[in-house]
């Protein structure tokens, strides 16, 4: 069992590993490169093994830690769309399960799509996470600001 004394950081990751459950879960099945994605998450974070299963077991009715600044809330999305496109294949249910993930996270419902897609093609084009974060900072930016 986890410990009752996790710090923030620790309590991060965990809920970010219990959305990415959640997204892996979006299309019936957790296949095992999903599953691997999450548990490497995990390992890169800290998380045992073990810990990241029990995690992913409970991930229906695990309550979940929203990020509460852009830079916080790209990098949930993005490991989400890095693990949708882990299995090779995009279907339509796990990218509207990104975009419902990216209106959870508090991106703003007119330009979540767009995000989406533009954090997945810059994945697919080899961009580096820094490239694309900075590239979908400004954009969210300059979709936060109204332009006359």
């Amino acid at each position: 069992m986890f410990g009752f004394f996790e710090n923030e950081q620790t309590k991060k990751i965990k809920s970010h590993l219990a959305n990415l459950a959640a997204l892996a879960k979006a299309d019936g099945h957790i296949d095992a490169r999903e599953m691997n994605f999450i548990l490497a998450v995990g390992k890169k974070n800290g998380i045992s093994a073990s810990d990241v299963q029990a995690l992913v077991s409970g991930s229906k009715t695990a309550p979940t830690h929203l990020p509460t600044n852009d830079s916080d809330r790209f990098d949930q999305i993005f490991d989400l769309i890095n693990m949708m496109l882990a299995d090779g294949i995009v279907d339509e249910t796990e990218m509207d399960f990104c975009i419902m993930m990216a209106e959870k996270l508090g991106f703003r419902k007119a330009i979540v799509g767009v995000l989406v897609r533009k954090i997945s093609q810059g994945v697919k084009d080899g961009l580096s996470q820094d490239r694309i974060k900075e590239e979908s900072l400004s954009f969210l930016n300059y979709n936060e600001i109204p332009h006359h």
